[in-house]
């Protein structure tokens, strides 16, 4: 077998055992009071992180070129679309109110493709992912922990700052072109970006677009340090 192929299956069950396993702290959240709902968004981060960031992370690591990434996502994106529209809905981590979840799954192959097609880097190319999945997941924690329901407060951004920035900086650094300045920027970008949603274009559209922005920016300006 394929070695990328076999890495691919690792992580395509590594993946749904994260889904899956989420079902636990749902039930303990609600059975300790926490509205369903706010379970279902502290999930939906858990999931993010675990799955979509721990994933992003991996990719340099296991992968030689972006096809089997892009393969793996586009079946994620597929998979949480189905259950939502066949009505099996994962009602631990999923809403009727939105499908951002499946938005999530989408930006992080598109995201992770384009930069990866364009540049030639990995590196460079999880950096929108990253964001998306522990910057804007950390940010979903904190509001709910503070404001105690899904909303924009700016007190999240900060502390997706906090996550954001070192991320940006240190895999910025290890791209080729090495890009740690731009990396900053794009996280300062993502960070601000997060705030706002138009429709159908949510915050996880917002984050890794402009973000991914900022990042090819930087490759045509060049390093700023």
């Amino acid at each position: 077998m394929e070695v990328q192929l076999y890495y691919s299956l690792i992580m395509g069950i590594y993946v749904m055992l994260v889904l899956y396993s989420t079902k636990i702290p749902y039930r303990m959240m609600v059975e300790r009071g926490v509205e369903d709902i706010r379970a279902v968004y502290y999930n939906r981060k858990i999931v993010h992180m675990f799955a979509g960031g721990v994933g992003s992370l991996c990719v340099p690591f296991l992968f030689t070129d972006f096809w089997y990434p892009m393969v793996c996502g586009i079946i994620l994106t597929i998979f949480t679309y189905i259950a939502h529209v066949s009505g099996r809905r994962m009602y631990w981590f999923q809403t009727e109110q939105n499908q951002n979840d499946v938005k999530f799954s989408l930006m992080w192959w598109v995201s992770i493709t384009v930069i990866w097609a364009l540049v030639g880097d990995p590196w460079l190319a999880i950096i929108p992912s990253l964001f998306m999945a522990f910057g804007d997941g950390i940010t979903g924690v904190v509001r709910n922990l503070v404001v105690r329901k899904r909303s924009k407060s700016p007190i999240g951004n900060v502390f997706m700052f906090i996550v954001s920035a070192p991320l940006g900086w240190y895999v910025g650094s290890l791209g080729d072109p090495s890009l740690p300045g731009w990396g900053l920027i794009a996280a300062a970008v993502a960070t601000f970006v997060e705030r706002y949603e138009f429709g159908p274009i949510d915050d996880n559209i917002l984050i890794t677009v402009f973000s991914t922005v900022v990042l090819m920016i930087g490759v045509y300006w060049g390093p700023l340090f």
